[in-house]
């Protein structure tokens, strides 16, 4: 005849249960970090190109034209692969624990610190995509709802953005309130 099991096998398997999901979260940031990384270099074996083939073309009429397409095209890039190492590292930060030697700004307290640091490498990318379509665009006025598209994304991601910076602060204000009232 078995025993039944005691009751504080419950704990043991909630441990287990959020020791898996640790384990899932660790996954998604390493896929970003990885996706990060491919972005970065993919940015730079683009840019040693792109700039070669610019020397050989030196003199031409559209290189410049070229080169300053390829320049923002490059720092989208750069950007959207700066916004998966954030959230690479503020998922690690969060769940997994924080990282040593990582700089000030990229420090990650809560899921709202995380979400204001992508808010604005966000914007920040929406408006250089804008420039790049904008660059080469040859088109009639089309441009201009392309441009009010992304101005409305803009300001909506912002008009959020200065909302949770209220609710962060006066969270962060109730918060000190309440160690002030402490005896």
């Amino acid at each position: 005849m078995s025993r039944p099991r005691p009751l504080s096998d419950a704990p043991r398997t909630a441990a287990r249960a959020f020791g898996f999901t640790r384990l899932i979260v660790e996954l998604g940031v390493l896929s970003s970090f990885a996706f990060s990384l491919a972005l970065f270099i993919a940015a730079i074996v683009q840019a040693y190109h792109t700039i070669g083939e610019a020397f050989r073309r030196l003199g031409e009429a559209d290189t410049t034209k070229h080169l300053l397409i390829a320049a923002v095209e490059q720092t989208d890039t750069l950007l959207v692969g700066m916004a998966l190492l954030i959230i690479s590292l503020g998922l690690q930060a969060l769940f997994i624990g924080q990282l040593q030697n990582v700089p000030a700004w990229l420090h990650v307290r809560t899921f709202d610190d995380l979400k204001q640091k992508l808010i604005g490498v966000v914007i920040t990318a929406l408006a250089v995509n804008f420039f790049a379509v904008a660059l080469e665009w040859t088109g009639g006025a089309e441009i201009l709802t392309y441009g009010a598209a992304i101005a409305a994304v803009i300001l909506a991601v912002g008009a959020y953005s200065v909302v949770l910076r209220g609710q962060t602060a006066d969270q962060a204000e109730e918060g000190k309130l309440d160690e002030d009232t402490k005896p």
